[in-house]
């Protein structure tokens, strides 16, 4: 849910500082692109020397840095981030951000910010409990920022009670639940295949294709990204998710795809089959290595069974079903016959003529068919953005 995300994290004076570090080094592991406040108390509990290695960014404490000369816009700061989060939030930056008092930079960029602000109090039994301070926090709350609750235990004082601020791990997982309870496709169980599939001739030869999987991939994250639930079933391929929420399933053959597809597809709300499936594998196995000892070697190769034939036909009216057609010639002809045999929703067509498009590329050229047989083509784009068309159409059928 964080990857790729602009965060701004305001760090307070507060001995739970340190956990910012923590903290800062989750939110980067999760993918996202970290810019820190400190105010200029935060900087005698951790150094800004620390959070900025950890967040590959220089941190902030001033409007003015005398020694670059650079000036530290706030508004720009507001701007830029997708979501901002004050951990450790101390009593004191609370009150200011409750009442407006605008007297450094982390409170300015607060007051500039035009996204979603949580804040993560962090103080002393008796500070929490204060009036004062539920006041502030109910005045937060009253303009939309998303408290993260202290919790209960043992403060620095020694007191035990409520003031702790939340653990790192569980401020990430608040924030993840948070971004993903407002995404279009929560709630939705998502299947894509990806890769080729190898069909063996005996332990050690196969018949495969030059499919990367780079496609399925990039769709399997894209929806992960917009809510869904998402399994992965990919062939053979070195390539790794960013997106651990995906659950992936590794298999080998056509055989294996299909099994794995059918077994999760009634449950699925969106399937979308990008694997380059072999359409034959061969009709018996070597067990042992074949000897080089004849001039020709004969294989007699049976059809697999057709999973996006098979998925069709199981296929609601309430399920979401897209195929892809990698064409030579023919194409839209192809494409068409496909889409509508096969009982799809729609179909996204490659063809090898278009210069950049096809397998390992990591760019790629699509048209989509729909069931009204209305065309939309696409200029040659990163995977990814193909992956976002892909997914834009599938949410334009679900609204």
């Amino acid at each position: 849910m964080l990857t790729n995300k602009n965060i701004l994290l305001g760090v307070c004076g507060s001995i739970a500082s340190y956990k910012s570090a923590s903290l800062t080094r989750l939110l980067v592991k999760a993918g996202a692109n970290v810019k820190i406040i400190m105010t200029s108390e935060a900087t005698n509990f951790i150094t800004p020397l620390t959070l900025s290695t950890l967040s590959k960014n220089p941190v902030l404490v001033n409007y003015f840095d005398p020694e670059s000369g650079v000036w530290n816009n706030h508004v720009d700061l507001g701007l830029w981030a997708d979501l901002m989060i004050v951990a450790p939030a101390s009593a004191n930056t609370l009150a200011k951000l409750a009442n407006g008092l605008c007297d450094n930079l982390l409170s300015a960029a607060y007051l500039s910010a035009k996204c979603p602000v949580f804040f993560a109090p962090a103080m002393d039994l008796d500070m929490w409990k204060h009036p004062a301070t539920q006041k502030n926090i109910d005045t937060l709350v009253s303009y939309g920022n998303i408290l993260i609750k202290p919790a209960y235990g043992e403060l620095a004082s020694g007191l035990i009670g409520e003031g702790r601020m939340a653990e790192p791990e569980e401020i990430l997982e608040f924030l993840s639940g948070k971004l993903k309870k407002k995404l279009p496709l929560k709630g939705k169980n998502a299947l894509v295949t990806a890769g080729p599939t190898y069909e063996a001739i005996d332990p050690v030869r196969f018949i495969g294709n030059h499919s990367s999987g780079k496609m399925g991939f990039a769709i399997a994250e894209e929806l992960s990204e917009l809510g869904a639930s998402v399994t992965l079933i990919s062939g053979p391929t070195s390539l790794k998710l960013s997106d651990n929420s995906i659950n992936r399933i590794d298999i080998n053959s056509a055989e294996e795809m299909l099994h794995a597809a059918v077994s999760y597809f009634p449950n699925t709300d969106i399937a979308i089959l990008s694997a380059a499936v072999a359409d034959y594998r061969p009709a018996e196995v070597s067990d042992i290595k074949i000897k080089k000892s004849e001039s020709e070697l004969n294989l007699q190769l049976v059809k697999t069974e057709d999973i996006l034939a098979t998925l069709g036909k199981a296929k609601t009216q309430d399920q979401i079903l897209v195929g892809f057609a990698l064409e030579t010639n023919n194409e839209v002809e192809n494409a068409t016959t496909k889409l509508q045999k096969k009982n799809l929703d729609f179909i996204v067509l490659n063809s090898l003529r278009d210069e950049g498009a096809g397998f390992k590329n990591d760019e790629n050229k699509i048209t989509i068919i729909d069931k009204q047989l209305s065309l939309e083509s696409f200029t040659l784009k990163s995977k990814r953005d193909v992956a976002r068309d892909i997914c834009k159409k599938v949410l334009d059928l679900i609204s």
